[in-house]
Formats: structure tokens, sequence, C-alpha cells
């Protein structure tokens, strides 16, 4: 059996965003070898056959140094000549210039040496740039309900700051057409990507993630239709091109969606955010210094368009074929997971004045995770669901969830009334469950402060109705579990002498807002001994899901115990997931400042024009000034002079010219042999002064 050997592939810019995906999944792709069905063994050809089919290296900045195992080999600022000799040892080439476009000229200048190399090559080689839809921005359509496709790619007209990228696709299809069969080009023209983390869009996910009660931006009217592709359906597309070798060496890499940037950002802020987005200038959209150049163009891109060669060559697996928003939720799931963004989950029990709230508040600060207690709680639904009867419009398409929010409040309020401020069990499920699923909670993350009290509203709280699957078998779904069911739980707890005293010693305003008053706090003690010494507790439904409570004793307010307990649960929940100083937000920061750098440049480029253009206006002004000034004193001197012949000519006309007139016509006259001496004696002749 004979092993196939993986190809070389080089990626540029490997660290980026986009080249980090491809080269990623192209070292997961596995190759097949030629299978010899008289030699080895069924474990042989299975090991064969999970081959690597590609081997990848590539260039890195250093502005981040992540752990790549799957890229066989990085390189760090190579010069031209050390280049070429890293893509002369490759199969493949691949160059990425969506990002980032001082890669533009490292690109045609890897194309043009390796096409003037070809005499060279020792195998075939392929050169794919992979560039972006906004060589297609400034396109007329012929009909608007009909999309662009890569067939009439000829036609397209890209973007004004995109000119560079579409003169160079011309090229690299120039150069793989005089010796295909040696030296192949291809030109993939990305969609704007998504998935895996996010790029041009993170920004939306991210400002969907922190703000909870803030309106996410839509930059512009939001109507344009954005072309899209999820960035491991590009690195699909990528892998078909290689193994294929189509006949056709221009493609359009778009999924079939059609949404506009609205449409998109709505579905975002639903699934992570508020669920509101609010219409803004597009000029706000630079004062974010969030977006890059050409990620700020790419925004208001306005494409229909198809991937016909797609659909007709190749057979991709595709992972979001209908799109970024009908695949919104595995979206978001790939940008959470990437990003490190993943909820704490905990759950705080113990009994009256151990000091619950206390750990609750500290691990909500030290994590950003939401406090949940049950006053809180029922008060904020009271105001929500107010606020939705208040504000419903009986003309609308809502009419039904306002009357269902309108019955909902009047049960609540009933019960309350009837129990003495308290909700009855069921009423009091459902709005902890509406706070536990609400986006705030399943980002970031909850402490749920002294609830559930009880085995029974633990079970109804985290419980999961079983569903019948596809081959008839009954399954528990895990999905709703999983989003609010607690991590950690833990179990504080205390000699009840010591939780007497605490309650002894605590100020009467505090006695009061907790409600330990003497019988009333003996009850609920009470109450809580009771419930915890039964075989069905709460710790004991955790058990049950293999969540161990972590049992902690409190056996001190002071200061130095306080904090040995609350490192210790620090060190059980780990290290904060969200937004921190991670590899990620250095590359953020890493590209703000060289895109604030860029700007400054751009400022000073300009400024530098504009004292140019001022001192040519100057120029010009002196020069017109001085034109003018010469020409006034020529003026003068002209005027001079023929003040100062006057004398002259009035001396030449009195008493020259006669007399010499005269002898002039005599001259004529007499047509002697030497007119001058003639002309002499003449005048010695007429003298009028000779007496």
């Amino acid at each position: 059996m004979e092993k196939m050997t993986p190809k070389r592939v080089f990626i540029n810019n490997i660290d980026s965003y986009a080249s980090k995906c491809v080269a990623k999944f192209l070292c997961e792709c596995v190759g097949g070898a030629a299978v010899d069905p008289d030699a080895g063994t069924e474990e042989e050809e299975r090991t064969h056959s999970r081959a690597p089919a590609f081997q990848v290296v590539g260039t890195v900045s250093d502005t981040c140094h992540e752990d790549r195992p799957y890229v066989l080999e990085e390189y760090l600022h190579l010069n031209r000549d050390q280049l070429l000799s890293k893509l002369m040892d490759c199969d493949i080439v691949i160059y990425n210039i969506t990002q980032h476009a001082e890669q533009l000229e490292e690109a045609c200048w890897a194309a043009s040496a390796l096409h003037n190399e070809m005499e060279r090559f020792t195998r075939p080689k392929m050169f794919i740039l992979v560039s972006t839809v906004m060589t297609w921005a400034c396109s007329k359509p012929v009909d608007p309900d009909v999309p662009f496709t890569d067939e009439i790619f000829r036609r397209r007209r890209a973007h004004p700051n995109f000119r560079q990228h579409i003169d160079l696709e011309k090229r690299v299809v120039k150069m793989g057409k005089s010796n295909r069969t040696l030296f192949s080009t291809y030109v993939v023209a990305s969609g704007l990507q998504y998935g895996l983390g996010e790029q041009v869009f993170h920004f939306f996910f991210k400002t969907s993630w922190l703000g909870q009660e803030q309106e996410i931006p839509v930059f512009g009217d939001g109507c344009n239709i954005v072309p899209t592709i999820h960035i491991s359906d590009l690195a699909s597309v990528i892998q078909n091109v290689i193994e294929h070798q189509p006949k056709p060496y221009y493609l359009l890499a778009v999924d079939s969606s059609n949404s506009t940037m609205e449409d998109i950002l709505k579905a975002v802020s639903s699934s992570l955010g508020p669920g509101k987005i609010q219409k803004r200038p597009f000029e706000e959209a630079s004062l974010t210094q969030e977006f890059s150049v050409m990620e700020l163009d790419s925004l208001l891109v306005n494409l229909r368009m198809e991937a016909v060669h797609l659909k007709e060559l190749f057979s991709i697996s595709w992972l979001c074929e209908s799109g970024l928003v009908d695949n919104m939720e595995l979206v978001v799931e790939e940008y959470q997971q990437s990003r490190g963004l993943l909820p704490i989950r905990v759950c705080v029990l113990g009994p009256p004045a151990v000091g619950k709230s206390s750990v609750a508040k500290q691990i909500c600060e030290h994590y950003k995770l939401h406090h949940i207690t049950l006053k809180e709680t029922v008060s904020l639904s009271i105001a929500v669901l107010e606020d939705a009867v208040r504000s419903a419009d009986p003309d609308a398409d809502n009419e039904d969830s306002a009357a269902e929010a309108k019955e909902l409040l009047e049960s609540m309020k009933e019960s309350m009334e009837q129990n003495g401020g308290l909700l009855e069990d069921h009423l009091l499920m459902k709005v902890v469950k509406d706070r536990l699923m609400s986006n705030p909670c399943r980002n970031q993350g909850f402490v749920l402060d002294d609830f559930p009290k009880t085995y029974e509203q633990a079970k109804e709280l985290f419980y999961a109705e079983e569903q019948e699957s596809e081959d008839g078998t009954s399954q528990i779904s895990s999905s709703y579990k999983r989003k609010i069911m607690p991590e950690c739980v833990l179990c504080l707890d205390a000699s009840d002498g010591f939780l007497k005293d605490r309650v002894m010693n605590l100020p009467e305003r505090l006695v009061q807002d907790h409600s330990y008053q003497q019988e009333h706090f003996l009850r609920r003690l009470d109450r809580y001994r009771e419930n915890n010494i039964k075989d069905e507790s709460v710790g004991n439904y955790f058990d049950e899901l293999d969540t161990t409570p972590l049992y902690l004793e409190v056996s001190s307010s002071e200061e130095p115990d306080c904090l040995l307990l609350m490192q210790k649960i620090l060190d059980t929940l780990g290290q904060p997931r969200n937004y921190g100083p991670g590899c990620h937000e250095v590359e953020e920061e890493e590209r703000r400042k060289a895109e604030e750098r860029m700007r400054r440049e751009d400022q000073e480029r300009a400024e530098q024009e504009r004292r140019e253009e001022e001192e040519a206006t100057h120029r010009a002004a002196c020069w017109d000034e001085w034109k003018a000034g010469l020409e006034g004193v020529r003026q003068q001197e002209e005027e001079l002079l023929e003040v100062q012949s006057v004398p002259m000519r009035i001396y030449l006309m009195e008493l020259v010219m006669p007399t010499l007139t005269r002898g002039l016509m005599e001259c004529c006259t007499a047509h002697p042999q030497d007119p001058v001496d003639f002309l002499a004696e003449f005048l010695i002749r007429n003298n009028p002064f000779n007496s």
C-alpha cells in the first residue's frame, strides 16, 4: 500500500482571523491512500485513510503569540528571497487579502515571482487569491431582483477603495493562463465572513453580549443586502478548488442568503442582547475605533449575489448555506466558545443570615455576573409586564402576547394579595425561569441567591421534559437544563448559635430589610433545617445530577476568615470567562493602534496636501502679483520715455526734418551716383543757419 504524500500549503498572515480558520480547516482534512486490496489489513487501510491531506505553513505577525499546533512551520519577518524560497517548496499558495490592505503588494509580488520561476518548477503549483466581493460593490444590475453571478464576473465594478484588489485579481487570472498545467491560478471572491469568533461583525456581537439594556446600533438605513459566508464554508470552497481544480478561474464564495444588514443585526441582538436596534448615521461608525477602513466600506455593500459555480461544480458540505440569520444559534455558540465567553452559573444556598447575599455580590462583582434574588426578580417581572400592557397596541400583531402579559400580571398581583406579598410556587417558578433564560443570564451567567429552597422547587425549576426522538424512543432534552443549570452549588452553613448572635448584632435597619425579627428569623431557620434533614433536600437533588455542592462552614465574621472563604470559592470557580486582556483583545488593541496610526498618517497626509495646495495657490498669487507689478513698471518706463522724448521730437520736427525732407526728395529726383555725398552737399548749401 502506497501512502499519499500530503500537499504543502502556504497561507499568508496565518495568525489573522480568516487565514487562521482556513489553515485549521485544511489541517483537519484527511486524504485517501492508494489502497491495494491484496495487501494490508482493514486497520492499516483505516489508518492510511486518516492521513492528513495538507501540511500548512505560513507567515505570522508578532502581535499575538498563540499556540497553533496545526501549523507545520511559521515564518516571521522574511525578506523577499527567503519568502520566495518557502513558496517554491509548496504545492499550493493561498494569499488572503480580505483583511489587511498591506498584503496586496506582497500577494502581487508572490504571484509574479512564482510565474517568473515556472521553468524551475519540479511539480505543478497552484495560486489561490482569496479576494472580496467589494470588487463588485459598484456594479450596476440589469434587474434589481436578479442576482450577480460569477459567470458575469467581467462586468464587475470595484468600490473606489478596492481598485487595487480588482487590479490584482485581473493580474492573477492573466498569469494563470500562460501554462495552466504547470501554474494554475484562481480567484475566490469571498462574501463578508462570519463564524468562529467573528471579525467584521464582532463589534455588534460584543455590543450585544455586553449591553443588557443597550440598543444595538445599525449604521445607515440597514436596507443594504450583505453577501456573507461562514468562514468554515469559505475554507471548504478553497479545499474543493484545490482538490478539483475547476475550469473556471473566478469563483464567488457566498451563501444563499440575501439578508439585509438590519436583518442580521436584529438576529444578533435577539440572540445575545436586548433584541432592540437603533439606526444611527453611518458617520458614527468611524467614531467607534473598532472597524478597519476595509470593514467600514464593507458594512455598506449592497449586492444580491449567487454562487453558481459552487453549486454546479462542487458538492460542498455546507455548514451555514442558508446564511447567518437562519443559523444564528450555531454562530452564537461558536462565538462564545471561540472567545471564551462562557457563562458561569452559581447557586448559593444556606440558612438565613449566613452571608449568602454578601458572598453572591462578591462573586458577581469579580466575574461580572447577574445577581438573582427572588424579591428583585418578582419586582422586575411586574414592571416588565406593566410596561408591556401599558404600551400594547390593540391593532398590532402582538395582541395575543399583550393579553397573556395582562393575564399573568393580574394572576401575580392576586396571588401576592392572597399570600401576604408572596407568589404561589407555580408563578414563582415561571418568573425565575424567565429570568434565568433571559439573554443577560444566558450570556454572562448568574448567581442564584437562596433559591430553590426545597427539593420540589429545584426539580420543577431545572426539570427537563422527555421528548420523543426520531427512532421513537424517549430522550431527555438537555438544551433547557444546559442553559440554566448551575455548574457550581455553594452550600454555606453555620451553627444556630453563631447565626443568632450575628442577627442580634445587626443594625436595626438591616434587620427590618431582611425580615430578621426574632420570631420570623427563628421560623425561617427551623424551616431550613427541616428541609435539609430530609433525604430529598436541594443538595441531594444536585447530587443526583452529578453537580456536587461545595459545602463551606462559616464560623467567623472577621475579615481574614471572610477573605479565605472567598478565595476558596474563587479557586473553585476558576478564571473569569468574559472580555479581559486575552489574546483576542491584544489583537484588537494592536489593530486599534494600527488604525489610529493610519488615521493619523492620513490626517498628516491630508494636512501636507492642504499645505502644499496653499503654497501653490500662494505662489500663483505671488506670480500674478509680480507680473502685474512688472507690467506697471514697463508702462511707467514707456510713459517716462514718452515724456522725455517730447523736446527732442519738437527740435527735430522744427529744425531738422524740413531741410532733411527736401534733401531726400531732391536726391530721389536726381538719382546721383553717390546719394550720401549729394545729400551732404544739399544740406550744406541749404543750411538755414548760414549767414
